[in-house]
């Protein structure tokens, strides 16, 4: 119904507005107690795009927020990040982030075995037209990204028709996921007590972070705002304009490197975005944060939660309901993997969260789950991430290898 993407954005900056303007109302506490605002910025445009409202396929709002908002996103949550109380978190992110990527590889042909037992004609195909075949890509984008997916797509050659039934199936438990990650961030505590986790070493740095800003905090003048919006996206343009070299001088003279997404422009946009906050996070320009660094950065977030949102169309099940069967079984014993190793391991929930997304969504969403516990924990979802990157294509390979012996 809405097609100019002018008009799209106002009615999404309507929501976020409606959004936060309820949570902070007494009458609606016991709602946004059960249900967190942000799963709202996120589910709500996603609900317009299932009724037809908008058109999250054709807008050009979320390639345009990711190309610009994300970055600048992504550095003015690092700006001011203390990673001495970041490295407080100890190596549980890792742990829970490998775990994920091990509940993937077995969910796979797990799910893919279980739907063919019950509807064999779900799991057929022969030659190109291969289920197994179609199922290594997303194996690929859930455990690396995108240019793992591709890398993946170009190994086992599925027919166009059933990998765009896969980027369904991809794109719409993927977004479930995420939603459903982003909720239990609202209600981590509770999470953390059936797991039986110790997650005062979160706290901590989250509750130092607190402190530190509270301490420290500046009234922000004009020049205050041009400063912060120079550092995000004077870091972004960097980011951009590295990338357009060096993506295009490693896909020449290395094309080796594109089964590691090093030839991905994607990649080195927030890679190089993500370095440079880390570089100025060692400067006295760390000083930012005083004058509101994070929260700029939050604003750009629930606008990039927004878009993302608007991607999500849930009437896509009806399609082929059995490969979206595959789909949910798949992710639900990624997450019974991580629930189980995490709670014998006494993983604290964030770790878990960060961890299943850096495999399932990559950097962008990574980061907007690690936002959700606080803004200047995003850049460990980016950092998970950049590790799936690199090892996306030999899981998504292997897990690949075992479905198709299973549909042998």
């Amino acid at each position: 119904m809405i097609t100019n993407d002018a008009v799209v954005l106002g009615l999404l900056m309507l929501i976020l507005a409606g959004i936060f303007y309820t949570a902070a109302q007494p009458g609606w506490k016991r709602f946004y107690t059960v249900i967190p605002p942000l799963l709202l910025c996120y589910f709500i445009p996603g609900l317009l795009n299932s009724f037809g409202v908008v058109n999250g396929a054709t807008s050009q709002l979320y390639p345009v927020v990711s190309k610009y908002f994300l970055p600048a996103c992504l550095v003015l949550f690092t700006v001011g990040m203390d990673w001495k109380s970041l490295t407080r978190l100890g190596p549980k992110a890792l742990a829970a982030m490998l775990i994920g990527t091990a509940g993937i590889m077995i969910g796979g042909p797990a799910a893919l075995w279980i739907v063919g037992s019950i509807s064999p004609a779900t799991v057929a195909g022969q030659g190109a037209d291969a289920v197994w075949r179609g199922l290594a890509t997303i194996a690929g984008s859930w455990i690396g990204g995108g240019a793992n997916q591709t890398a993946l797509r170009e190994v086992f050659h599925p027919s166009d028709a059933l990998f765009s039934q896969m980027v369904a199936v991809d794109v719409l438990i993927a977004e479930l996921w995420m939603a459903a990650l982003i909720y239990g961030a609202g209600i981590a505590s509770r999470v953390d007590a059936f797991l039986g986790a110790d997650s005062r070493a979160v706290q901590e740095v989250k509750e130092h972070l607190d402190l530190d800003q509270k301490a420290n905090e500046k009234n922000p003048m004009l020049r205050d705002y041009i400063f912060l919006a120079s550092a995000g996206f004077g870091a972004t343009g960097v980011a951009h304009g590295l990338a357009e070299v060096i993506t295009p001088y490693l896909a020449a003279n290395y094309p080796a490197l594109e089964k590691y997404s090093l030839t991905s422009n994607f990649f080195w946009v927030i890679s190089i975005a993500t370095l440079i906050g880390i570089l100025l996070s060692l400067t006295p320009i760390s000083k930012l944060e005083y004058y509101g660094a994070s929260r700029l950065g939050s604003v750009f977030l629930y606008v990039l939660v927004a878009t993302i949102g608007m991607q999500m169309d849930l009437g896509a099940v009806a399609g082929n309901p059995g490969l979206f069967a595959i789909g949910l079984i798949w992710i639900s014993i990624h997450g019974m993997i991580l629930v189980i190793a995490c709670r014998w391991l006494k993983v604290p929930f964030f770790f878990l969260a960060v961890g299943s997304q850096a495999n399932v969504g990559g950097s962008a969403s990574a980061s907007v789950v690690a936002a959700a516990f606080h803004p200047s924990l995003a850049p460990v979802g980016v950092l998970l991430a950049i590790l799936g990157y690199a090892i996306g294509t030999y899981g998504g390979y292997l897990t690949a290898l075992m479905m198709q012996w299973i549909s042998t």
